[in-house]
């Protein structure tokens, strides 16, 4: 006889079975837990091989790395022998010649410039043999070399400074006859003492100075640019870098309805209205005298060109002094658009030359814009391509004024050391 299962034996095996696997459930892991136990085993060992990747990254790096820094350092211990024994030659120079400053003061000023010139072309020299370059676009500022001109520079970091020392040097006595100005901070550090002796202006930042400043460089323009025979001046209006000056520029231009610039900052016009008030020449009837970049030959006494001037890096990437110094950035062509205007074409009334001005780096933005998109300036108005040109620094000439420096170190050295030899 087959038995017959009461009613509910099902439902109650089935609450059995289920209770039975609860139970083992507790006591045993699932299924899927050895999987999930694998994972952090996989991962661990990927966190091995990634380490063991950059491991040897590191490791074929270190050679390089190491040769960078043993090169900076090499650099640095030769550019502080450079300054002691150049810049205390400058000024041992400089004393030794101030019987012709009274007789001759021209002959005088001369000498100094070229001597200028030289300490100039070894910081040069310093990013030239690093390899950082400089390309030139747009006028060719050769031909406007003998007359009087302002150069109006954008601002991005100190290293613009090097870059205009190097861009400079084969233009003439350009350098010899150039005032800088700058930020006051530059008086303090190895080259403020050759700087004050040449007759460049330190110029103080920041609303409380600027009344009293402008009137000091009106004062020492007065006094120094011509007496000295000064033809160009290096003048950054945006007054700043352009990481510092951007946000307060931008909300300036907000306020005064203004272009939003993000390449360079809105000029300041306090510094450049005094220069031109001062240095450029004006006839009878008023209008400042000048003449066409085309028409050299027309030599006016005074102030007769704007160098608008703009410096473009690579990747909006500056070049620091530090950076020239160490050398320990990979080797750089620093770009530099030139465009000349005839001071007959620039306004002296102050809103006026303000809006001159804020044109004129309105103009820059375009010109860095189109320069970091393409990598090239765009042409000049009317020309399809635009033309570049390589400046070059001759290492024989380099070679020579390295070489006078250290020879005018040693000699000064033998001298003072006679005299103390003779008095002790």
């Amino acid at each position: 006889m087959t038995a017959t299962p009461r009613p509910g034996t099902h439902a109650a095996a089935a609450a059995a079975a289920a209770a039975h696997s609860r139970a083992q459930g507790r006591r045993s892991p699932a299924p899927l837990a050895p999987a999930l136990q694998r994972q952090p085993a996989a991962h661990a060992e990927k966190d091995r091989t990634d380490s063991h990747v950059r491991m040897a990254v590191t490791l074929e790096r270190a050679p390089w790395l190491g040769w960078i820094l043993v090169k900076a350092l090499m650099r640095f211990a030769f550019m502080v022998a450079n300054n002691l024994v150049a810049i205390s030659s400058y000024v041992f120079y400089v004393i030794v010649l101030q019987p012709l400053r009274v007789l001759d003061s021209k002959s005088f000023w001369y000498i100094e410039g070229i001597m200028y010139k030289w300490l100039l072309g070894m910081v040069a020299s310093w990013g030239w043999y690093a390899g950082y370059t400089v390309m030139e676009w747009g006028d060719d500022i050769k031909a406007v070399m003998e007359d009087e001109a302002v150069m109006l520079v954008n601002h991005q970091a100190t290293g613009d400074v090097c870059t205009l020392m190097m861009c400079l040097q084969d233009k003439g006595l350009v350098v010899a006859q150039m005032m800088w100005l700058m930020d006051h901070i530059f008086k303090y550090t190895n080259f403020g003492i050759v700087s004050l002796i040449h007759g460049d202006f330190f110029i103080r930042q920041g609303k409380s100075h600027r009344d009293q400043q402008l009137l000091l460089l009106r004062k020492h323009l007065e006094n120094n640019y011509r007496n000295r025979d000064r033809k160009w001046i290096v003048l950054f209006p945006e007054g700043g870098f352009l990481r510092k000056r951007r946000e307060t520029s931008q909300a300036f231009a907000k306020k005064k309805n203004l272009p939003f610039l993000t390449h360079v900052t809105l000029p300041r016009i306090g510094a450049t209205q005094i220069i031109l008030n001062v240095l450029v020449a004006r006839q009878q009837n008023g209008s400042p005298a000048g003449g066409d970049v085309k028409e050299l030959d027309s030599r006016s006494k005074g102030l007769q060109w704007i160098i608008d001037t703009t410096i473009a890096y690579p990747k909006a990437e500056p070049i620091d002094i530090q950076t020239w110094i160490l050398g320990y950035r990979k080797p750089t062509v620093t770009h530099v658009h030139y465009r000349i205007f005839p001071i007959k074409d620039v306004p002296l009334e102050t809103d006026e030359l303000s809006d001159w001005l804020y044109q004129r780096f309105i103009e820059k933005e375009e010109l860095l814009s189109h320069f970091y998109e393409t990598g090239a300036f765009p042409p000049a108005q009317g020309h399809r391509e635009a033309v570049s040109r390589e400046m070059t620094l001759s290492n024989m000439w380099i070679f020579l004024i390295q070489s006078f420096a250290f020879l005018s170190g040693y000699m000064w050295y033998n001298i003072f050391q006679y005299f103390y030899h003779c008095l002790f």
